[in-house]
């Protein structure tokens, strides 16, 4: 069974997603793959790590390291896995690139390189916005990319995070 809650931040909405002992998804409201774990049947519950969770977004939103994460379950292919699990070490307030990660999973494969594209799929589709922070994660070239939140959310997370925004800048318009 599958339970949701919704969180009231400050930049929208967030409905959170469990299987009663861990977070499967945290989505804010029309994010791109908004619900992309809810499979099946699922029920609105107030459970501890609810609770757990609205505490520790409540300290991140505050402006705080909110410190240690509630426990997270994701699913998925091995390398969107091993790609989730890089992102989930990129420490408060700071940022890393496309580049930076496909540069680590190439290390991790043995392989030459690895593709920053392929990289960014697996970011993309992070079923846990916020806790897996994908939005630490930003171009070669500074560009505030590739969040399915919303460059709006992203670039406000960051600043919420204390990073130092002079290096980074929103991709060009055509």
């Amino acid at each position: 069974m599958l339970y949701t809650s919704v969180y009231p931040s400050p930049l929208g909405s967030l409905t959170l997603a469990a299987d009663g002992d861990a977070l499967t998804g945290v989505w804010f409201e029309g994010q791109k793959y908004f619900a992309s774990t809810l499979h099946g049947i699922h029920a609105e519950a107030d459970l501890p790590l609810f609770r757990q969770c609205r505490e520790w977004l409540d300290r991140y939103f505050a402006g705080r390291n909110p410190g240690a994460t509630p426990p997270v379950r994701l699913h998925g292919t091995p390398f969107r896995m091993a790609v989730w699990d890089i992102l989930k070490h990129i420490p408060y307030g700071e940022t890393v690139t496309y580049g930076d990660i496909a540069r680590q999973m190439a290390r991790l494969a043995g392989k030459p390189h690895m593709s920053a594209q392929a990289v960014g799929g697996a970011v993309g589709h992070n079923p846990v916005s916020i806790f897996v922070p994908c939005h630490r994660v930003v171009g070669t070239n500074g560009s505030l990319t590739g969040y399915a939140g919303g460059l709006d959310i992203k670039e406000r997370l960051l600043r919420l995070e204390g990073v130092d925004m002079t290096r980074l800048h929103r991709p060009e318009q055509p």
